[in-house]
Formats: structure tokens, C-alpha cells, sequence
């Protein structure tokens, strides 16, 4: 019976690691992404500005990695807000981004 408990602590903790070092990796690509726009293309297509962004994906790549250093084995519901707002851009302003970029958009 404790080895069981010894396996399922190991296990929950690799899978805890395992998708924190996803979500970093998602909220960085965003990052840097977001770094690589045009600053002024983002008023054409309604979103906040290029600064805000920026700021908004640093703070959710360095609240993740906070989640790592200062708790590690748990995913606290500051790492799932900081995904989110990654996930925002990722789907929804670098898409537009890139219509408004290439010409093919409504704008």
C-alpha cells in the first residue's frame, strides 16, 4: 500500500511538471510572438496596444514560472489566468495580426 502512495506522489508530480514546462512554453512563443509585431497594427485590428500585450504575456510567463519556483509540485489558479490570457492572444489577436500584416483581412 505505500509504494502505491510513493508512485502516485512521483507520477502527480512529473505530470505537474510536465505541464507547467507546456504552458511556459505556450506563454513564451506568445511572448515573443507579441514582440515581433508591428506596434502599429494593433489599433487596426481593436485590441490593446503592442505595449500592453507585452506586459500582459511577460507577467503571465513570469506568474507561471513563479508557480514552479515557489510551490513545485502544484499549479496554483494564477498559472490557469496567466494560460488564459496567453491563450487569448494566441487565438484571437495574433490571427488578426496576421490578416491585417498580410492584407487578407476585412480591415
Amino acid at each position: 500500500m505505500a509504494l502505491a502512495v510513493i508512485f502516485y506522489g512521483v507520477v502527480e508530480y512529473y505530470v505537474n511538471v510536465a505541464i507547467l514546462i507546456a504552458l511556459i512554453a505556450i506563454e513564451l512563443a506568445a511572448l515573443l510572438n507579441c514582440l515581433g509585431q508591428r506596434a502599429d497594427a494593433f489599433p487596426v485590428v481593436g485590441s490593446l496596444s503592442k505595449n500592453a500585450w507585452t506586459g500582459i504575456l511577460l507577467a503571465s510567463v513570469l506568474v507561471t514560472a513563479g508557480c514552479w519556483f515557489f510551490t513545485q509540485d502544484n499549479i496554483s489558479i494564477f498559472a490557469f489566468a496567466a494560460i488564459t490570457a496567453a491563450a487569448v492572444y494566441m487565438l484571437d489577436v495574433r490571427p488578426a495580426l496576421r490578416d491585417a500584416s498580410s492584407g487578407s483581412g476585412g480591415w
